[in-house]
């Protein structure tokens, strides 16, 4: 039998649509491949931001880690928001499972703290726990200016780098959306075993829509690892299609506060492994 390539999102729920499990699986699913959940927390929140949150109990975030790999093996697994401490030590119970029968398949972290709109996603004893439970399980994790700032204390993306290394981090994509340059992106790419950061540039997109911004690009980079791409391939196609994405969502408007990006701006058909 033929299969797709299988994506997992761990991840929370946010009902309007642009970040979170739904961001993912509109990006899983531009890119050609076939996605998965496991729910870690319903949002209240729209464009403008996040009014309230439910934690999925521990248990069921765990047994939905359980029987969705036992039934569909993914080929590369993302999280995103987990909330608490409980639902981090539930993920990685889940993921350790896993990945003692499959070790190879690759895992991207978005530590997801903060909101678009500014909301916190992560209670403070939950940083703690992922450091512990998650960052080792890690192909690589993806924090943003703010998060790599609150993970390690320091400000140069060379100390960051250092710090998360540290904590078992074996490689990282540090975010630089964030930054004021209003030409130029430019994430840095840390690799185990390089001294040097890789800089990952694209043009910078004018533009109030970047609502799950951070949901995609980790999706995205999932997505293109699950295809077989190596890291650094499979991180410079997630930035162009990001950079896609905001481009084309840049003049359209979704809600009153930070819209989404235009996941949908090129979407490919479903692959297919013969």
């Amino acid at each position: 039998m033929n299969r797709y390539f299988t994506v997992l999102s761990i991840a929370g729920s946010d009902p309007s649509g642009g970040a979170g499990i739904q961001a993912d699986l509109k990006t899983i699913s531009a890119i050609g491949c076939y996605g998965m959940t496991a729910i870690t927390a319903i949002t209240v929140q729209n464009t403008t931001g996040v009014t309230d949150v439910q934690a999925v109990e521990p248990h069921i975030v765990e047994g939905q880690i359980d029987v969705v790999t036992s039934d569909i093996p993914p080929m590369a697994i993302k999280t995103g928001m987990l909330f608490d401490a409980d639902i981090v030590r539930a993920v990685g119970r889940g993921l350790r499972k896993f990945m003692a029968m499959h070790p190879e398949v690759p895992v991207v972290v978005d530590p997801v703290m903060v909101s678009t709109s500014g909301s916190m996603l992560l209670s403070p004893d939950a940083v703690s726990a992922m450091c512990d439970e998650i960052f080792p399980l890690a192909t690589i994790i993806t924090p943003n200016i703010h998060e790599a700032r609150v993970l390690t204390g320091f400000t140069a993306p060379a100390d960051q780098w250092q710090a998360m290394w540290r904590m078992g981090c074996r490689n990282v994509l540090l975010k630089g959306g964030d930054s004021e340059c209003k030409e130029v992106k430019t994430d840095y790419l840390c690799m185990n075993g390089h001294d040097e950061l890789v800089p990952i540039e694209a043009e910078a997109v004018e533009t109030e829509n970047t609502h799950g911004t951070g949901c995609t690009l980790s999706a995205a980079i999932a997505s293109y690892l699950a295809m077989g791409c190596d890291l650094v391939q499979a991180v410079k196609n997630a930035k162009q299609y990001i950079t896609g994405a905001l481009r084309a969502g840049a003049r359209v408007a979704v809600g009153q506060g930070h819209g989404p990006v235009n996941h949908f701006f090129d979407p490919q058909q479903l692959k297919i492994i013969v």
